[in-house]
């Protein structure tokens, strides 16, 4: 409310607040998406306007309105020129944005502004949009795309020779190239792209992020997805204190690392912290020892002690913790949150059975050097290294299985106790899993991803 007050400067504030409440739309897509040729940038628009319930705005449907003679000038402009003058494009677009559908269930802007005038235009009239999806991919990649496309001139479907080509004969005899995807036309058309987003992208602080388009269409979506249901953060303080979730093998100790590394947070492993207390012989470690020797499970009132004693550090209460390893079940979860540890961020990575055995049941160590070895994606470099590898107990098949079953006996109970938890596909890249749990620490109370 306060921006749209600052933007528009009425002369009854009181009556324009009054006004702004009634209208309830502080939380509606406003969302600009912009990319390349070939990046994409539709289809990824037209499967979030699907998603979110809002409204598609393209230059194309701006000027096909009827009964607008504004719309009808900009159609005998676009149909000469290929172009409409960003004077009239921003007035159709006000216009727009301004009928009930676009107010009560938002709107995305495709491919709009294309230059930084535009952009201007559009702020000075009070069109702000909260998030700004920039898609970015190889010119090589952009252009290989475009050759591909064919257009069925009977329904104006858009098929590839690659990625979506038809499987009925009589459609594939009448597709036709359409215009102006020639690898010099393309190569203009990325220049003239590449000249003008760099100075779009000043106008858009904050709410900008770009996402690579080099990846399949899915993944893209969901990147972009997850970036529109989040809240910008606010400049109030926030000190992280994040929980990872999820089965042996997911990924958690991977990921704490990799946040731990970025945003100087304390990676705290709750299984590692047991050991270093028996190392240490500290006045817990010489209890959790005997637990140790006999391979019995450490009572969770001992675990909440050790685990209590190294979050109230000083590092931790300044800096932040991402915590994984515990809770594992409901009881461990009300104890902690009973002693006020209370996450502020918590993420569930979801990784089906087979990838964990996968990622488990291959693993080797040396026993010689101690290097570590995984029979798929990091074999020894000689039969003599193979032969003599080992693999821990705690890697079979059937303990594995004995942990996985564990973990999902407990985990509805968990992610229903923690309800603003995310639930993440750890089954991908895990620099993709990590932008995916980037996003969440950096904005405020991130909605779940249906």
């Amino acid at each position: 409310m306060l921006e749209q007050l600052l933007i528009h400067q009425p002369k009854d504030p009181i009556l324009f607040m009054i006004n702004h409440l009634q209208l309830d739309n502080d939380n509606v897509p406003k969302i600009v998406i912009l990319g390349p040729p070939a990046s994409g940038k539709t289809t990824i628009a037209m499967w979030l306007c699907k998603h979110l319930n809002s409204n598609l705005l393209t230059v194309e449907n701006l000027i096909a309105k009827e009964f607008s003679s504004l719309a009808a000038a900009a159609r005998k402009h676009y149909q000469i020129n290929k172009r409409v003058p960003s004077m009239q494009l921003v007035r159709l677009i006000q216009d727009r944005v301004s009928e009930e559908d676009c107010v009560r269930r938002g709107w995305i802007l495709d491919g709009i502004p294309e230059t930084r005038e535009q952009a201007l235009m559009i702020q000075t009239v009070g069109i702000t949009p909260r998030h700004v999806i920039v898609l970015s991919a190889p010119d090589t990649v952009l252009i290989e795309r475009n050759l591909g496309k064919r257009i069925d001139p009977q329904t104006g479907e858009i098929y590839h020779t690659t990625f979506d080509w038809p499987s009925e004969s009589e459609i594939q005899d009448r597709l036709i190239v359409p215009v102006g995807i020639s690898e010099l036309e393309t190569a203009g058309k990325l220049l003239e792209y590449h000249r003008n987003i760099v100075r779009i992208f000043p106008s858009y602080p904050k709410i900008l992020k770009v996402i690579s388009a080099d990846q399949p269409c899915v993944d893209v979506f969901y990147q972009a997805l997850t970036y529109v249901q989040t809240n910008h953060r606010s400049n109030a303080p926030f000190t992280p204190r994040v929980l990872l979730c999820g089965p042996m093998g997911s990924g958690k100790s991977l990921q704490a690392a990799l946040l731990a590394q970025k945003y100087s947070l304390v990676n705290v492993c709750c299984g590692q912290l047991l050991k270093e207390a028996v190392a240490d012989k500290s006045k817990f470690g010489e209890v959790i020892q005997p637990f140790f020797e006999k391979d019995m499970a450490v009572p969770d009132s001992l675990i909440m002690k050790v685990l209590s004693e190294r979050l109230n550090q000083q590092d931790c209460i300044q800096k932040g913790w991402v915590l994984h390893g515990f809770p594992r079940d409901l009881d461990q979860a009300l104890m902690m949150d009973s002693l006020g540890y209370k996450p502020n961020r918590v993420f569930f990575l979801n990784v089906p059975f087979d990838s964990v055995l996968e990622r488990l049941t291959l693993r080797r160590t040396d026993p010689i050097t101690g290097e570590r070895y995984h029979l798929m994606y990091k074999p020894p470099p000689t039969t003599e290294i193979q032969d003599r590898l080992l693999q821990n107990p705690k890697d079979a098949e059937e303990h594995v299985k004995f942990k996985m079953d564990l973990f999902y006996r407990n985990a509805a109970e968990l992610e229903e106790f923690y309800g603003q938890a995310l639930t993440i596909n750890g089954d991908q890249d895990p620099y993709t899993v990590f932008e995916y749990i980037e996003s969440g620490i950096i904005n405020p109370l991130p909605q779940k991803v249906p």
